[in-house]
C-alpha cells in the first residue's frame, strides 16, 4: 500500500513532466527507443518463425539500422531506401 502511495504523490508530483509529450512533439511518449529499434526483429521472429540465416538475420539488421538512424535524423525513408538502393547511402554527418 505504501508503495502505491509513493508512486501516486510521484506522479502527481511531476505531472508536467510525465505529460510533456502531450503539448511538445518533439518528446517522445516514452524514453525507450532502443526498446523500439529491436521490436521489429522480435515480431519477425514471431511472424516468420525464425530467421532462416544468420546472413539473412544480419542483413535485415543491418537494414533496420540504417532506417533507424535515418528516421532519428529526419531523413525520410523512402529516400534514404532509394539512396541505398543506388549504392550511395545516406550517412549520418561526422565532427
Amino acid at each position: 500500500m505504501a508503495a502505491r502511495h509513493a508512486l501516486a504523490c510521484r506522479l502527481i508530483d511531476r505531472e508536467t513532466d510525465y505529460l510533456r509529450f502531450t503539448h511538445d512533439p518533439r518528446v517522445p511518449a516514452d524514453n525507450n527507443g532502443c526498446e523500439r529499434d529491436i521490436h521489429m526483429i522480435k515480431l519477425r521472429q514471431k511472424v516468420s518463425g525464425c530467421l532462416r540465416t544468420l546472413t539473412g538475420a544480419r542483413q535485415f539488421c543491418a537494414i533496420r539500422s540504417y532506417l533507424s538512424t535515418a528516421t532519428k535524423h529526419g531523413i525520410p525513408l523512402f529516400p534514404a531506401l532509394v539512396h541505398l538502393a543506388e549504392g550511395r547511402p545516406w550517412m549520418p554527418a561526422t565532427s
